[in-house]
């Protein structure tokens, strides 16, 4: 079998983000040729794109317009996430900065029905918190007006032909309240009273104006489509969950068409279809797309087709036109895989293994076609959140690793969404560490995996996941041959006395609040139980990170270090929260790989 070097692997491509312009005809979409994504436009499929921007920092989403030839994108500075708005002409000719606050974080909200103003949310007043912000389309700088005073973590889900908003306000990952605000009184009105931890995500306007179409768990365990009637303030169900969350959806409010996704065991299950009353839908065929993860759905003007971007495990990310009645699907862009064949990615399988109470834990395994019985390393890579889920998408490092011999296992621990609101709160505060059990329960199941190797285990993660990787070396220090802890949470209470002001309430209501947990959260932080330690540790970070601020990173190479443990540290200056530039992944990837073969 060939083997190609890590360089090679990230250098594959991945396009998404994509957004129809006023014509109906251009796509535009964020492509990372050139090592971070950028804005790129294409007139139809079959056609060479052409890049509209040229940044060496990320564009983290690209707005069409719904009547001029303009669009409005995002890009923060280093990764410290604090995004600024430009507005650039369909030409790519002339880019203008609209916010250039650059202390402020700006949350996009949308255009209005003529394209003359566009709104969003930004903490430019108070740190901690985000107001409303509307502002005319040619306006720069201070030119926003304020529309509504926040006192929390507000974002924007829609704006409506008449003028109102839907405002978004987050208690926590999940317990959200929806609002709508009405532009020109400045009147709010609370739409969705509840009780206890309720979801109310992926947000739509209803044909009229009268109702808001949305995916919620309210009254159940797993999330379904629900038309909130705005005049009786009541939720009726268009589509039960079931078995399996409905995670999003998207509706084009003049036609009445609409997508909707159902995320079974990771893998999107679409929907397509038109309402034909007010909670009943005639569905279409449903489209032929690959197998994987799909979503960013952006229907063009008539809803006639919809661009869709499409992940797989052995398909790298890009942008699909569907037509909407036939479900007829065109890729339109072509992302590179660099030269490897497609054909040698390796595909995972949905394996589940017990945990220590009896819980089954779901995960992805994959297992390198030519590996030996018992010779076999393996990856744990433990995705972050923890309210999130590891799912078959394209992964570039997965791949290498597979190709290299590694056998990889992605363990979807308790705590992770995907599986129902009653396992997302089994790792709540106190029964956190049953989660880094789960972890322990999934090594005990590779050793009985015939081609594992049981001395050549890796525990791997991101964010949260770093956090897992550095809880697993210290609570089961026998289970591991190394570490690898990429951004991770190495002191809860530094953590969260250091993390971004606009984020300390969401992240205490998950693990405990430094008032009332702060002796509880030192108990369970890794760098009070690193004298338990003993497999080599790498530790990547980003010096700008305002999420996990890069003290985790240093502390926990400083105390590791001195236990004896051998430590080797990488921290990027221009970096946040993950490494966006190509070269920057490459060093920091190709470290991974070496620090690897030098030790497992």
């Amino acid at each position: 079998m060939i083997t190609y070097d890590f360089e090679r692997y990230l250098n594959v491509r991945s396009a998404h983000g994509a957004s129809f312009g006023p014509d109906g005809e251009r796509l535009s979409f964020l492509l990372n040729t050139t090592g971070v994504p950028q804005v790129w436009r294409m007139d139809k499929s079959g056609t060479w794109p052409d890049q509209l921007t040229f940044y060496d920092e990320r564009i983290s989403f690209a707005s069409w317009s719904p009547e001029r030839d303009e669009l409005i994108f995002g890009m923060d500075d280093g990764g410290n996430e604090r995004e600024q708005l430009f507005r650039l002409d369909g030409t790519g000719e002339t880019i203008t900065p609209l916010t250039n606050m650059p202390d402020a974080k700006h949350r996009w909200g949308g255009w209005n029905s003529d394209g003359s103003q566009f709104a969003f949310t930004s903490n430019r007043r108070e740190n901690g918190v985000f107001d409303v912000y509307v502002q005319d389309r040619d306006a720069v700088g201070e030119g926003a007006k304020m529309v509504y005073e926040g006192d929390g973590w507000l974002s924007l889900a829609g704006w409506s032909p008449d003028d109102r908003l839907v405002v978004v306000e987050a208690h926590s990952s999940f317990d959200q309240d929806l609002h709508v605000l009405d532009i020109e009184s400045g009147e709010l009105e609370h739409v969705t009273p509840h009780e206890g931890h309720v979801r109310y995500q992926s947000v739509c306007w209803g044909p009229g104006g009268d109702a808001l179409y949305l995916v919620t768990d309210e009254g159940s365990d797993t999330m379904y489509l629900a038309r909130l009637d705005l005049g009786a303030i009541e939720l009726e169900v268009v589509e039960e969950g079931g078995d399996w969350n409905v995670d999003g959806v998207a509706l084009d409010e003049d036609s009445g068409r609409l997508v909707y996704s159902r995320n079974e065991d990771g893998y999107t299950e679409l929907t397509v279809g038109t309402l034909k009353g007010e909670t009943t839908i005639r569905e279409f065929p449903t489209p032929n797309l690959p197998r994987g993860v799909a979503g960013g759905v952006s229907f063009d003007p008539d809803a006639e087709r919809f661009a869709i971007t499409v992940t797989g495990s052995t398909n790298n990310t890009n942008v699909y036109v569907v037509e909407t009645e036939t479900g007829v699907a065109e890729r339109w862009t072509e992302a590179s895989t660099a030269g490897i064949p497609p054909e040698t990615f390796v595909p995972p399988k949905v394996v589940h293994f017990e945990s220590f109470d009896g819980k089954k834990i779901p995960a992805f395994f994959s297992v390198p076609e030519d590996a030996k019985a018992g010779e076999t390393p393996v990856i744990v890579d433990i995705h972050g959140g923890p309210e999130s889920q590891r799912r078959p998408s394209f992964s570039p490092t997965k791949q290498y690793f597979l190709n290299r011999g590694y056998a990889y296992l992605e363990p979807n621990v308790r705590g992770s969404s995907g599986y129902g609101k009653e396992y997302t709160h089994l790792d709540d505060v106190e029964r956190r560490m049953d989660s880094v059990a789960d972890i322990e329960a999934g090594v005990e199941w590779l050793h009985d995996q015939r081609v594992v190797d049981p001395d050549r285990i890796v525990a791997m993660g991101g964010s949260y996941g770093g956090f897992m990787v550095l809880a697993a070396l210290t609570e089961y220090p026998d289970l591991w041959a190394a570490g690898v802890d990429i951004v991770g949470i190495a002191n809860f209470v530094t953590f969260l006395e250091n993390t971004g002001d606009w984020r300390r309430e969401l992240r205490e209501a998950e693990y405990g609040s430094l008032e009332n947990d702060r002796q509880f959260l030192e108990s369970i932080s890794p760098i009070n139980n690193i004298q338990n330690i003993e497999a080599p540790l790498l530790v990547l970070h980003g010096a700008n990170d305002p999420r996990v601020p890069v003290g985790e990173a240093e502390q926990i190479a400083e105390e590791a270090k001195a236990q004896g443990v051998p430590v080797e540290k990488l921290i990027f200056s221009d970096e946040g929260h993950g490494f966006s530039k190509l070269e920057n992944r490459i060093e920091a990837y190709t470290k991974t790989a070496t620090f690897l073969e030098k030790y497992v």
